[in-house]
């Protein structure tokens, strides 16, 4: 066995006991947990919002910035996977703490300068200290919680928090765009140094055994490098051209690094990612379907932004309040997902959200030049909230169930970078059929582009249904065993 296991557990607590009514000080550290969760989400999609502010006060050209988004998106998708990993091999609350309060320092940052080289800085190291983060949450969780009902309730409350800061950071930075862009990079400071005060109280110090032999430098290297390399190429390709020299350059690159990893982790004596993980099909089917749904995402996002404010002329609050049904039904509902996850699985509920997602983004291939509330926007948006509530827990859930806790983080580090490298291309690939000059009239454009996120969302649906497939067969195999098993004596 390459690594040790490793176990997160709170001092009154055993595996066993956390399927049971679970103690204040318990609720406290999972508080911990959802809020920092909350944080690193809000913070993907609230500076949209603010861009308009943030180029006139800085005095920002259009291609710079992009990078005010794509530089957190580079750290945050870049490192993710390196971030996972170490958390399983250098402690997962130390990893936690440490980034979290790089978090704080670099909001900080981020609210105070007046430079936009810097403001790109201090959004990258943002990214980066997400990286480490949110893995590091999500296999605290994982390696508290037994697998089961206790820690599919845990992991729906866990990413609630997470899709709810996703879809209210719009509404959320609308509200503070009204004061100064400022705001929207300062008002996570208070509450990430109050969460890091509350970690230090209720996380616990693991009980953990070191990992055995070096670490795999050369595996991280190459992996971190290639995820570098393929988020910076897609986020650059609609201004550099696709098929110009720096984009196919990096594209290559990025490959030849991940040729170089695959090769590395089937030699190296402790790896980095145990490949073997691969093999999993649901977990394999988990990455792909959190690929599909954050990548649609945003780059629906992206393009309803532009169809709001830039052709409808709507206020940046109104732009915010058109994406509150999807909010609050995400924050309403994703908390009772693992419940319904014990009953159906993970695979019933993936498969209806995936159908809910395709179905959103169906309605708003209808848009005009006056969109009725009622009867596009708002049920567009309630299907897109119910896709969210149904499918992200359940993915979550999906990814890490039959995973050992020495490899939870590496299981949650290959979920983040799914979600952040799926978002990252497809808004790369939105950009492109949005700007390309698809007819004379620019709503065929706005069209095209949220036809990008439909198609994904089909594939999405196929896939889903596959799983379906796949754990009727499961249940079938598992009955069968059971009906041949000799009876006791």
């Amino acid at each position: 066995m390459h690594y040790m296991r490793m176990h997160v557990l709170l001092p009154s607590m055993t595996p066993s006991s956390t399927e049971g009514r679970w103690d204040a000080r318990l609720w406290a550290a999972l508080g911990v947990l959802c809020t920092v969760v909350f944080l690193d989400a809000l913070d993907v999609s609230m500076v949209g919002v603010a861009l308009p502010s943030i180029q006139a006060d800085l005095g920002l050209s259009t291609s710079s910035l992009q990078w005010v988004v794509s530089g957190y998106v580079l750290g945050y998708g870049g490192l993710l996977l390196l971030g996972g990993r170490t958390a399983d091999l250098l402690g997962r609350r130390r990893v936690f703490l440490v980034a979290l309060a790089v978090f704080a320092v670099a909001s900080l940052l981020g609210g105070l300068v007046s430079d936009g080289a810097l403001l790109i800085a201090a959004r990258f190291v943002k990214g980066i200290s997400a990286a480490f983060t949110a893995p590091a949450a999500l296999s605290i969780i994982t390696t508290t919680f037994a697998e089961g009902p206790a820690r599919n309730r845990a992991l729906s409350i866990f990413t609630a928090s997470g899709a709810s800061g996703f879809s209210l950071g719009l509404v959320i930075s609308g509200l503070l765009t009204g004061l100064g862009w400022r705001w929207t990079f300062l008002m996570p400071v208070p509450v990430a140094l109050l969460a890091l005060a509350a970690a230090l109280r209720f996380l616990p110090r693991q009980q953990e055994e070191r990992a055995e032999g070096g670490h795999d430098l050369v595996g991280a290297a190459t992996i971190t490098g290639s995820m570098l390399l393929l988020v910076f190429a897609v986020v650059e390709a609609p201004e550099a051209g696709w098929g110009s020299l720096r984009t196919v350059g990096s594209l290559l690159a990025a490959a030849a690094l991940l040729a170089a990893f695959v090769v590395t982790e089937r030699r190296v004596r402790h790896p980095l990612v145990r490949l073997g993980i691969l093999r999993s099909g649901p977990i394999v089917r988990a990455n792909l379907g959190l690929v599909i749904l954050f990548g649609s995402y945003v780059g629906f996002q992206f393009v309803a932004m532009q169809y709001f404010q830039n052709f409808l002329h709507w206020s940046a609050l109104e732009t915010a309040l058109a994406f509150l049904p999807a909010g609050l039904l995400v924050a309403v509902t994703s908390t009772k997902m693992g419940g319904l996850a014990d009953r159906y699985g993970t695979a019933r509920l993936i498969a209806v959200g995936a159908a809910a997602l395709a179905a959103g983004y169906a309605f708003f291939l209808r848009i005009d030049e006056a969109p009725d509330l009622a009867t596009l926007v708002v049920p567009g948006m309630v299907l897109l909230g119910i896709a969210f509530a149904l499918s992200f827990p359940s993915l979550n859930i999906q990814a890490t169930n039959g995973v050992a806790d020495d490899e939870q983080g590496l299981a949650s580090g290959l979920l983040n970078t799914s979600g952040q490298v799926g978002g990252a291309v497809v808004l790369a690939v939105v950009t492109a059929v949005l700007t390309s000059g698809t007819g004379a009239d620019p709503l065929d454009g706005f069209r095209a582009a949220i036809a990008v996120s439909g198609a994904l969302a089909l594939a999405g649906l196929v896939i889903a249904l596959t799983g379906l497939r796949g754990a009727r067969t499961a249940v079938a195999v598992r009955d069968d065993a059971a009906l041949q098993a000799p009876e006791p004596a």
